[in-house]
């Protein structure tokens, strides 16, 4: 639940105390209408954002730039709910300006350990064009969320929300994915995933320097602390190799809308002789042993390297080797970095005031 329905992640980010963007939720289209207008109409607006409440395959929000998008949204996500709602259909949010960040964590009801940060790329085409999907691509460390700070995030976010879900009866164990927005103010906790992020987990998981076997089962057995120290683990990261990594992202004809299926794929023992990793999600071996895709977002190519930039030139040759009819993939992932991703993965860069990550930008 915490996942599905934004309006309870909400709800339980406030009585935690974790900071999240300006909103409500809504069971009635004119309430909505009002709010939304009140938003667009502030001193110094800065947009509206649309979220219906459910799950709705990467296509439930919209971004709407004032009152106008925001009513037509609204109307059109109106239409669709049969009936009157049993709960909240929508949440509406003040539109947030800076980077967006993933951070991920093993929980076992009230521990946590976490994964190092990652940020993946939402938009279907280069420059952050074209229609939102479930992701282009994504890439470890990240410059602008320094590792050294990801810890503080696990103690002022993830803890409380374990702590507030306990509270209620309902504690939650295994990977708790907390998207952030890297404000100038601070991070601000956009939702929560109850699950590894997609294609988030493909940058993350290489770069780990344990094995996540025993983390997980520790996890699921409410011990996690006890299954960290017998790893010789200590504090709220997980230990990384060193190198960074990015996942490119290949995508079937059509994708997100109506992604075509049954078209061959060449190349991909040319990408693996280069040393990427490629990970199958929507493939399918046909009758003479060959794949062809079989989902919207077939591929993820994952290069690995001493510096983000490094890592993306891994992963760019092993995608260019990889084609089908149609196909479809990004070329800029992991492109426009500051100047602090060309340092070595293990560096610690704090383009940002620490203050503003350990004082009142979250709680």
């Amino acid at each position: 639940r915490i996942e599905w329905s934004k309006a309870f992640c909400r709800d339980v980010a406030a009585a935690a105390g974790v900071r999240m963007a300006r909103g409500r939720d809504f069971a009635a289209l004119e309430p909505a209408l009002d709010f939304a207008r009140e938003l667009a109409a502030g001193r110094g607006s800065r947009g509206v954002v649309i979220k219906a409440d459910g799950l709705m395959a990467g296509k439930g929000v919209k971004v709407c730039d004032d009152f106008a998008a925001a009513e037509t949204a609204l109307r059109t996500l109106f239409a669709a709910v049969e009936g009157d709602p049993a709960g909240p259909a929508v949440v509406i949010e003040e539109r947030l300006f800076g980077a967006e960040a993933s951070l991920i964590a093993l929980c076992d009801d009230h521990g946590a350990l976490a994964l190092p940060p990652a940020r993946d790329h939402k938009r279907l085409l280069d420059d952050d064009k074209g229609p939102n999907t479930g992701g282009m691509g994504a890439y470890s460390p990240v410059p602008d969320l320094p590792e050294s700070l990801c810890a503080t995030l696990i103690d002022v976010v993830h803890l409380p929300i374990l702590a507030e879900l306990a509270r209620r009866g309902a504690p939650f164990r295994g990977a708790l994915y907390a998207g952030l927005m890297l404000t100038p103010e601070g991070p601000v906790l956009i939702e929560c995933n109850a699950r590894f992020g997609d294609p988030e987990a493909q940058a993350l998981l290489p770069r780990l320097a344990v094995p996540l076997g025993p983390l997980l089962y520790g996890a699921a057995q409410g011990d996690l602390a006890a299954a960290a120290a017998e790893l010789g683990l200590h504090g709220r990261m997980l230990p990384t190799t060193g190198d960074a990594a990015v996942a490119v992202v290949l995508a079937a004809a059509n994708y997100p809308e109506t992604p075509r299926k049954g078209d061959a794929i060449s190349g991909l023992e040319d990408a693996a002789r280069t040393g990427a990793t490629v990970f199958h999600a929507g493939t399918v071996s046909d009758a003479e042993g060959n794949y062809r895709t079989n989902g919207g977002r077939v591929l993820a190519v994952v290069g690995l390297g001493a510096t983000v930039s490094s890592a993306r030139a891994a992963a760019e040759k092993a995608a260019e080797c990889v084609s089908w009819s149609g196909m479809q993939r990004r070329h800029d992932i992991a492109a426009a970095l500051p100047p602090a991703a060309h340092a070595r993965a293990g560096a610690s860069p704090d383009p940002v005031s620490e203050k503003a990550w350990t004082g009142g930008g979250v709680s």
